[in-house]
């Protein structure tokens, strides 16, 4: 990759979203989009990549096989502790074909749609203690984060008592300031805590996704104990963080665009609560950093040259607001069809939970606006803090009253 002398100058990549509106994606990332070829940015860990914002440039790099997701190409962006395997979506061809295949059973849409009843229980659950306690609530931790944490805990097998300790160690690893020590510290501890966990469910398995991999593929030899503890982290990980964010940013949203939050409220249509969550997926995109790839061989993107060895860091929030893409894309408007939006990605390695994450907005949203039809913002519009310091957008918090 060619390098400027001074990488000062260079602008950093992710960006704080919009002064204008926090929903949007940051202005410079129009501009980025507008102009010929690539961006080259510079990292929060000090490296720098070519940013791809395009739609058309996304879906083709995520898709060709000579763009590699193997975090071995590109060490300076590893966080792992020394001798911990990769993760499945750091793994490319067959070795990720396998691993996924394995962990896939647990989120078809045929199992998730098992779920939903369960979901929909907890959901309330969350509900009925926040409005038992009383307003003002923070909607991010009596109701956003718990219902994910919970549902993904369940899944797993991991102790929902835990939840501090993995949500914090998770809050260093999404965080783009925090030292590369501190992230290597989180992720040992995270994994240990998961080996740990592992070891004693070898000896009292139940009816969860751990054990299942422990009986059905660590039995045989197909998963070591340290690769099974490795991708339940990442599943645990993934599957509270981002769909937490979501409930919370797509509430805010609505808030926001009452006209919109009343059809959620007021429809019984399936249809039309599954059309409102494609678009706030679109709308909001709120994983804005970590879509790394490397390039394995020469190749053009967008009209670039990219070499062999280059880093490629993939812009979702604007290539979900790319017009070549969507007709008025910073509108939001849960009636029109986003099919096609990349917010769960595009490829092999497209989001393996997406049909849960799906499932648990489709019932935590209109639980919440249905239960509470006068819910509000406690604190000014202003007041929110946005997390723009995170790999996965959202609020910090939510004070809300009804």
């Amino acid at each position: 990759m060619s390098i400027p002398t001074d990488q000062t100058d260079l602008p950093v990549f992710p960006a704080a979203r919009s002064r204008r509106c926090p929903f949007d994606p940051s202005e410079q990332y129009t501009a980025w989009r507008q102009a010929d070829g690539l961006q080259q940015v510079r990292l929060h860990n000090g490296g720098t990549a070519w940013v791809v914002s395009r739609y058309e440039d996304v879906r083709a790099v995520l898709a060709d096989p000579r763009i590699s997701a193997d975090a071995r190409r590109f060490p300076a962006l590893r966080t792992n502790a020394e001798g911990v395997p990769a993760a499945f979506p750091r793994m490319d061809g067959a070795d990720h074909a396998a691993v996924r295949r394995m962990l896939a059973g647990d989120f078809t849409v045929k199992r998730v749609t098992a779920m939903r009843s369960h979901i929909e229980e907890l959901a309330n659950g969350f509900l009925d203690e926040m409005i038992g306690t009383g307003a003002p609530a923070d909607l991010v931790r009596a109701y956003a984060l718990p219902v994910p944490s919970l549902v993904i805990s369940l899944l797993l097998g991991v102790p929902y008592d835990d939840h501090a300790l993995f949500q914090s160690h998770s809050n260093t690893l999404i965080s783009v300031t925090a030292t590369a020590d501190k992230k290597a510290a989180a992720h040992k501890a995270l994994f240990g805590y998961l080996l740990d966990l592992v070891t004693h469910k070898e000896k009292n398995p139940g009816d969860d996704l751990i054990s299942r991999l422990l009986t059905d593929r660590v039995a045989t030899g197909e998963l070591s104990r340290e690769e099974t503890a490795m991708n339940s982290m990442i599943l645990l990980f993934a599957g509270h963080e981002t769909t937490a964010n979501m409930i919370g940013l797509s509430t805010l949203a609505l808030l926001e665009n009452p006209e919109q939050a009343a059809r959620i409220r007021d429809t019984d249509d399936e249809g039309v609560m599954a059309n409102a969550v494609e678009e706030l997926l679109c709308y909001l995109t709120i994983v804005q950093d970590k879509i790394h790839r490397v390039a394995t061989e020469d190749l053009t993107i967008g009209g670039h040259q990219v070499r062999a060895g280059d880093l490629l860091t993939v812009n979702l929030p604007a290539t979900n607001r790319d017009p070549a893409f969507l007709d008025h894309p910073d509108v939001l408007d849960i009636t029109r069809n986003t099919r096609g939006h990349l917010a769960f990605g595009h490829g092999p390695h497209q989001c393996l939970g997406q049909q849960l994450a799906r499932a648990e907005l489709q019932i935590a949203l209109p639980a919440l606006l249905r239960r509470l039809p006068g819910l509000r913002l406690a604190i000014p519009f202003e007041d929110i803090k946005f997390r723009h310091d995170m790999s996965a957008y959202g609020v910090h918090a939510l004070p809300v009253t009804w």
